[in-house]
């Protein structure tokens, strides 16, 4: 009978979980399969890393400058409800130097 041979397991440091994580969530067009694949890791894996270590990777965003989409999606529309507000007062205060003018 031939015995069976043991497979030594990976060991990933925790640094490496979070950055897989951070690639699964930033993909994009990216399926689950091909990020786990490009790790060298399985979909399971990847999964329960990402339940694990989500916050962990959202927080290593941060600290990086980074923003999430909603994040971002949250600042454009305050910048452009400014923007829209400036220029009211611009279209404004030309009115006002045009009257004058005349």
């Amino acid at each position: 009978m031939e015995a069976k041979t043991k497979r030594k397991r990976k060991k990933h440091t925790e640094a490496f979980k979070i950055e897989a994580v951070r690639l699964l969530e930033g993909r994009g067009d990216r399926t689950v399969a091909d990020v786990a694949a490009s790790v060298g890791v399985a979909e399971s894996q990847l999964h329960a890393w990402k339940n694990k270590y989500g916050s962990a990777a959202e927080q290593v965003r941060k600290e990086r400058g980074g923003e999430t989409a909603e994040e971002e999606l949250k600042r454009l529309r305050r910048e452009n409800a400014q923007l829209k507000q400036e220029r009211e007062v611009l279209k404004k205060s030309v009115a006002v130097f045009a009257r004058d003018r005349s």
